[in-house]
C-alpha cells in the first residue's frame, strides 16, 4: 500500500511531512507504514484519500484496473456521486445492499430510482405506485 501512497506524493509534489502536518496523521505512523511495521487503519486511508482527492478504491480496488489507467466508473460525474454516497454514513448502506442483492433486486431498485427521477422532474409516474 505504501507504494500507492508514494505515487500520490510524487504526483502531487508533496512530502510525507506535509501530509502529516495537513492531515494530523503522525510521522511515526507514516514511517511504520513505509517500513512495513504496520498497515494503515481505514480512518487514516480515508484521510489520505480525502487529502489527495482520490477514491478509497485507489488503495482498496483492483490493482490491474489502476495500473492500466482505467476507472471503475467511466463517467466522472458518476464517480463523484458514488464517492459522495460512500462517504455519507446514512447513504453508505446503499453499497452494502447492492453488494449482496440478487440481480432481480437490483433491477427493482433501478426501476424505483428511475421512477423517483421521473417524479422529481415532474414527468408522469407510470409505475402504478
Amino acid at each position: 500500500m505504501y507504494e500507492k501512497f508514494e505515487k500520490l506524493l510524487a504526483a502531487k509534489g508533496v512530502t510525507p511531512y506535509r501530509v502529516h502536518k495537513d492531515t494530523g496523521i503522525s510521522s511515526a505512523t507514516l514511517s511504520d507504514w513505509k517500513n512495513g511495521k504496520s498497515e494503515p487503519k481505514k480512518d487514516k486511508i480515508e484521510k489520505i484519500c480525502k487529502y489527495f482527492d482520490v477514491p478509497l478504491s485507489y488503495f482498496y480496488g483492483d490493482d490491474d484496473e489502476k495500473e492500466s489507467g482505467e476507472k471503475y466508473y467511466l463517467n466522472d460525474e458518476t464517480a463523484k456521486a458514488a464517492q459522495e454516497i460512500f462517504e455519507n454514513k446514512e447513504l453508505r448502506a446503499l453499497f452494502d445492499v447492492a453488494r449482496n442483492a440478487d440481480p432481480e433486486d437490483l433491477k427493482a431498485l433501478h426501476s424505483m430510482a428511475l421512477a423517483l427521477r421521473r417524479k422529481e422532474r415532474g414527468d408522469q409516474d407510470d409505475t402504478g405506485c
